[in-house]
């Protein structure tokens, strides 16, 4: 059985401007089955929070972490926590 989770990214380097909030949500809707939103932060770093199964959600940190995104990632925290719910689709805030 496939656990729901809740995934929180913190994403730092140059990722503000360069269309990463559009590409992650359409790469959390490609892999399916994660609601959740993807926002920029007055800091410069991008939040990414994603629920879903477990397995979806390690797919899109991976994602996240294997440099193919728009800009250039140079760090990320992750939490890993229970769904809270509330969300109806990904989206960008």
């Amino acid at each position: 059985m496939n656990e729901r989770v809740r995934l929180t990214v913190w994403v730092r380097g140059h990722v503000q401007g360069v269309g990463f909030r559009w590409y992650t949500r359409a790469n959390a809707l490609r892999i399916g089955g994660l609601v959740g939103f993807a926002s920029n932060l007055a800091d410069g770093r991008v939040q990414v929070v994603a629920e879903g199964p477990r397995a979806e959600c390690e797919q899109l940190l991976e994602w996240l972490q294997d440099g193919d995104t728009p800009g250039k990632v140079e760090g990320i925290t992750e939490i890993w926590d229970t769904p809270r719910g509330g969300y109806g689709t990904f989206e960008i805030r």
